[in-house]
């Protein structure tokens, strides 16, 4: 079976009415790991924390075997959580400060992804558009009842409540899903700046475009951008194919 190789291309936007960008994001396409985070707590707190996380991961060695590198992206997650509760301590009076993330990590045709709160993994595979991770929010249960769409849950007043960030509670509680990885597969790791202003389908489409990824990360940028933007948006998208 051959191996796949991997492009990608991501973008952070303060957009339309934040005074300052609290996302980070992370791309290591050589170590097949990728990270958006999301952060809470005002300018200087939500900043600092997402950017803790990315540099933390940044650094993060990527020897060993699949399994390995993932159990030290936990544990650093997990020391992560502990920093930034220890910094909001130390120098915000123990205000709220934290962020979301959503990480994935792959090797060979295997993929996991990780989070904790509302930052988001799709895959993109033969035309359809899937939701890997589950949103950390009261709104969840409904749509998994039936009872709300996803569309109607992104539009909902209680969309922005989460239940779960690293910095949020003293023991992290991350989510953690494998998946099958194919040729031709399209991935995307966002924040919930972009779900917010950009419905599911338009999203499916413009990915499904020819455009290079770097042009289609753009055009998904610009759309979230004329429509306002009322949120820090966050962009990765990233593509595999046979070598």
């Amino acid at each position: 079976m051959a191996e796949l190789t991997w492009e990608s291309a991501g973008l952070t936007d303060t957009g339309k009415r934040r005074a300052h960008n609290e996302d980070a994001i992370l791309a290591r396409p050589k170590a097949c790991m990728w990270v958006v985070a999301d952060g809470m707590g005002g300018h200087a707190a939500g900043d600092v924390a997402s950017r803790m996380l990315t540099e933390t991961l940044g650094e993060l060695d990527t020897g060993g075997s699949f399994p390995e590198f993932v159990d030290r992206v936990d544990d650093a997650l997990i020391r992560i959580n502990k920093d930034i509760r220890s910094h909001a301590d130390e120098n915000f009076g123990g205000k709220t400060m934290g962020c979301t993330v959503v990480a994935m990590l792959t090797s060979d045709r295997v993929g996991v992804c990780m989070w904790a709160g509302d930052s988001r993994l799709y895959q993109l595979r033969d035309g359809i558009f899937t939701q890997i991770s589950r949103d950390h929010d009261p709104l969840e249960e409904l749509v998994e009842r039936g009872v709300l769409t996803p569309e109607e849950a992104d539009d909902h007043p209680d969309s922005s409540v989460i239940t779960r960030a690293v910095g949020g509670q003293p023991d992290l509680c991350l989510d953690c899903i494998l998946f099958d990885i194919e040729p031709g597969d399209v991935y995307l790791l966002c924040s919930d700046g972009l779900y917010r202003e950009v419905e599911r389908d338009e999203m499916r489409d413009i990915l499904l475009g020819e455009d290079p990824i770097h042009e289609r990360v753009q055009t998904l940028l610009g759309v979230a951008l004329e429509r306002g933007a009322r949120d820090n948006v966050s962009i990765i998208v990233a593509a595999c194919e046979e070598a």
